[in-house]
């Protein structure tokens, strides 16, 4: 059993870790989604290494695993390890990733820019139509 420690969930949140949002896109009125925004915060690992996600959610204290099916040729299912709650993302995720700094430019600008909008959900801009297009602008500017 792997003993986590913060260097190796840096290293693995940069090759295998997300920091998205969601964002309602307001210029189509007729979607339906059941929130404007999400801010998620998941890795994604094949099967066989699914012990470490579990292992996550124990040193996290918070967050989900869950089996995600893939039909798609060439692939094959996976388990996610998935922090969506805000209040564990505010308390719990994003503290840690402030300490303890992402390695790769791309995932930390992507972390940069989850923090700003999360920032900015925390809020309320989200309400506003006007709101909800600079997160779905910010968003745009992710990986």
């Amino acid at each position: 059993m792997q003993n986590l420690n913060p260097n190796y969930i840096i290293g693995l949140v940069d090759g295998e870790g997300s920091f998205t949002v969601y964002v309602r896109n307001p210029s189509k009125k007729n979607l339906i989604r059941r929130v404007r925004v999400e801010p998620r915060f998941y890795i994604k690992l094949v099967d066989k290494d699914k012990k470490i996600l579990y292992q996550l959610k124990n040193f996290f204290g918070c967050g989900s695993v869950y089996s995600q099916k893939d039909a798609r040729p060439n692939h094959q299912d996976c388990y996610r390890y998935e922090v969506f709650n805000r209040d564990e993302l505010r308390t719990t995720i994003i503290p840690f990733f402030i300490k303890n700094k992402l390695k790769f430019p791309s995932k930390k600008k992507d972390f940069d820019i989850f923090c700003k909008i999360f920032r900015l959900i925390e809020s309320g801009i989200h309400l506003k139509e006007s709101g909800l297009r600079k997160l779905y602008n910010l968003k745009q500017r992710m990986h």
